[in-house]
């Protein structure tokens, strides 16, 4: 009995021992992936920021800028471009939607990002755009990898259509959270004006035909949980400026829009409670369950031998001698 309990420990043990690579390395890429359906939306706010009155084409301080940031995947979209790329894919339609304090469009500049499930690494099919233009994204956008490593990445940037590093900072805590900090620079670089405009009948090919162009330049922020890869919190020194031409009656460049861009408190509990949870699936497919099964894998072994070793030198009372009968003598 004692052999046959240690042979099945030892089975146990063995499959405890092949779970743990499987679950990390062969599971974990194919569980971990952002859904094909996901809706979310943020809500980001300048306060005390600068904004450009079209109707005096004047800047002027206002109290609050408001930024709504939607992104909606498209499950059929993604099925198909799946099918073609031979992998899971994500498409995102998002949406940012810039609104002045007295509630009117400022603008409007719609975007399609599709990229892998699991690895955020950008897919490039027919449709990817900002504003309408066709674009070729090169590194991420709006998510980091799952398991984040402390180093720079490609990030990027829709307003100038063009990537460059997004630079790792350090780490730091926020809300209870180890995250990494990460920090891009974007210097001022002429930029494409949106094709929705805040004026009725202002385009910006009648824009163009004024000779005035637009300028931008951020320093963009994020704290970034490492299991997740989802930012936690995010922020922009945000500026723009309108330079040359006749629009601006003689001045070399107004400012379009400055402010300091954050996400609104409420937004920033909601995020931080989600990743805290889905933290904790994460850790579940990389080190609880794998480290977990290994672990029991070595201790069912070591009990297995034990009983082995039990049943090869049966312990308990020793025979008794037998003392030979004395001979007999006439």
């Amino acid at each position: 009995m004692r052999r046959t309990a240690s042979l099945v420990l030892l089975a146990c043990a063995v499959c405890c021992a092949a779970l743990s690579p499987l679950l990390r390395w062969y599971a974990f890429p194919r569980l971990a992936r952002i859904p094909a359906g996901q809706y979310q939306e943020m809500v980001l706010e300048a306060r005390n920021a600068t904004l450009l009155d079209y109707g005096t084409m004047r800047a002027e301080k206002v109290p609050k800028i408001t930024i709504v940031q939607t992104l909606k995947g498209d499950v059929a979209a993604a099925k198909k471009i799946g099918k073609t790329a031979g992998r899971p894919v994500v498409v995102w339609d998002g949406l940012s939607y810039v609104q002045g304090p007295d509630g009117r469009m400022v603008s409007k500049v719609p975007e399609r990002y599709i990229f892998d499930a699991h690895t955020q690494d950008p897919v490039h099919a027919t449709g990817e755009m900002v504003d309408g233009d066709p674009v070729t994204r090169e590194g991420i956008e709006f998510k980091w990898p799952f398991l984040t490593r402390k180093r720079d990445y490609e990030y990027f940037d829709a307003q100038t259509r063009t990537t460059s590093p997004i630079h790792y900072e350090g780490t730091r805590t926020f809300r209870g959270l180890t995250v990494y900090y990460f920090e891009q620079t974007i210097p001022w670089t002429r930029v494409p004006m949106p094709r929705t405009m805040p004026v009725q009948g202002i385009t910006p090919e009648l824009v163009a035909r004024t000779g005035t162009t637009r300028w931008y330049s951020t320093v963009r922020r994020f704290w970034v949980e490492p299991v997740t890869g989802a930012p936690v919190y995010g922020e922009e020194i945000h500026r723009e400026e309108l330079r040359g031409g006749t629009l601006l009656g003689g001045r070399a460049k107004v400012t379009a829009f400055a402010g300091h861009v954050k996400m609104r408190e409420d937004y920033i509990a909601h995020t931080v409670a989600l990743v805290k949870h889905n933290r904790i699936l994460v850790l579940a497919l990389t080190s609880y369950v794998p480290w977990g099964s290994l672990g029991l894998g070595l201790l069912l072994l070591a009990l297995s031998l034990w009983l082995e070793a039990r049943a090869r030198h049966p312990r308990g009372p020793a025979p008794a001698r037998t003392e030979e009968p004395a001979p007999v003598s006439a």
